[in-house]
């Protein structure tokens, strides 16, 4: 497939910015900041998001979505990036909904997707447990009993799960040799008896919860997964949140380079803009041409989930780790182009590098996915 986007995509991607630029400019986040909203986004706005159908794209017809694709996903969640808007959409219009398509349960999903694609419910998922990314490294136990499940562990760093209705969790339901096998995922209810949050607020103003289960009893219709298969079902939503995360860190590095680039126009120096310095002006050609090879890793990875291609593992990985290097240069030299100023809370410009060391980190830094690149290429 040609990487370039159709008209009804380019369409999509005019409306979302049109709409993020009038309702969510970096001025809404640095309100909520201010304000320190509780959810660490505005329901209001989220509300409006998906009365324009965005929490419905990848969502088939038949739960009441849109069957849009994960690539019309990718440029809402990269128009997003570019604002900085914090919303539950990489949570639970990706990861979450991924996972409940990708089980193939029609029971859970056509109880929770008709309500994720009104916006009336959000789902988070809790598959970390160490203090870096290992979502293979399951230690949470499921133990069965006659009326369905015991579940007792933690989960570490879950998106957006102070606010979640639901929870979809991985635990182990055999133990083997093979730590893949026997994998299990579960959607246990926020208000399970002996489930408890501890909410984080993190630099980006995003938060995240960590999850006790301590003896969470949960019947059998909340297996989600078939029962010991969960891993490959959470290998693929994985990478589906990665390439997600990748058209985000997208957005963001597009934004800041066009900021900066526009300030090296205005800001003068020896009576001269200080964007006709050569040298500044070369930092800036190496920026404009790894976001121009970003823009095409990310398309193709996208049109891959939509085509269900076996190249997607590879493609995800390639896409979180070079947008995870970009967005990182690009925010870096978008503050030290801007000068001492880069760094005062007075200037947007510092925002853009919180939201992407959170992002970066999530799911696998670029260093994780380099790794990962190398293996899954035999070396």
């Amino acid at each position: 497939m040609a990487l370039v986007l159709n008209e009804e995509h380019g369409m999509l991607r005019d409306a979302a910015r049109s709409f993020l630029d009038g309702r969510a400019p970096l001025s809404h986040l640095r309100q909520l900041r201010d304000d320190s909203i509780e959810a660490g986004f505005s329901t209001e706005l989220w509300k409006e998001m998906a009365d324009m159908g965005w929490a419905a794209i990848i969502i088939p017809e038949a739960f009441g979505g849109l069957d849009y694709g994960y690539t019309g996903l990718g440029l809402v969640l990269e128009e997003c990036g570019r604002t900085l808007t914090p919303s539950p959409l990489l949570s639970t219009a990706l990861l979450s909904t991924s996972a409940l398509l990708l089980s193939n349960n029609e029971d859970l999903c056509s109880q929770w997707l008709p309500e994720i694609a009104s916006g009336e419910k959000l789902l988070a998922l809790a598959c970390e447990e160490t203090r870096q990314h290992h979502p293979d490294k399951v230690e949470t136990i499921a133990d069965s009993d006659e009326s369905g499940y015991r579940l007792n562990g933690q989960k570490n760093a879950v998106m957006d799960g102070g606010v979640a209705d639901a929870f979809i969790v991985s635990a182990r339901t055999h133990s083997g040799e093979d730590p893949n096998v026997g994998v299990s995922l579960f959607v246990i209810p926020e208000d399970s008896e002996g489930l408890e949050l501890e909410i984080t607020e993190l630099l980006d103003n995003h938060r995240s919860a960590k999850l006790t289960l301590t003896n969470v009893n949960l019947k059998r219709e909340h297996l989600l997964s078939p029962l010991h298969e969960g891993w490959p079902v959470l290998r693929k939503v994985l990478d589906r949140g990665r390439i997600g995360m990748a058209a985000e860190m997208l957005g963001l590095s597009q934004e800041v380079f066009e900021r900066t680039t526009r300030y090296l126009q205005e800001r003068k120096q020896f009576g001269v803009p200080i964007g006709t310095f050569q040298a500044l002006q070369h930092r800036a050609a190496v920026l404009y041409g790894e976001i121009e090879l970003c823009k095409s890793v990310v398309l193709k990875a996208l049109q891959a989930l939509d085509e269900d291609s076996t190249k997607v593992p590879l493609l995800a990985s390639l896409a979180k780790a070079r947008c995870g290097q970009t967005a990182g240069l690009a925010a870096a030299e978008g503050i030290q182009m801007h000068g001492g100023i880069g760094m005062t809370d007075e200037f947007d410009i510092g925002f853009f590098i919180k939201r992407w060391r959170s992002l970066n980190q999530q799911l696998g830094d670029s260093r994780y996915h380099l790794n990962r690149f190398a293996e899954l290429r035999g070396y």
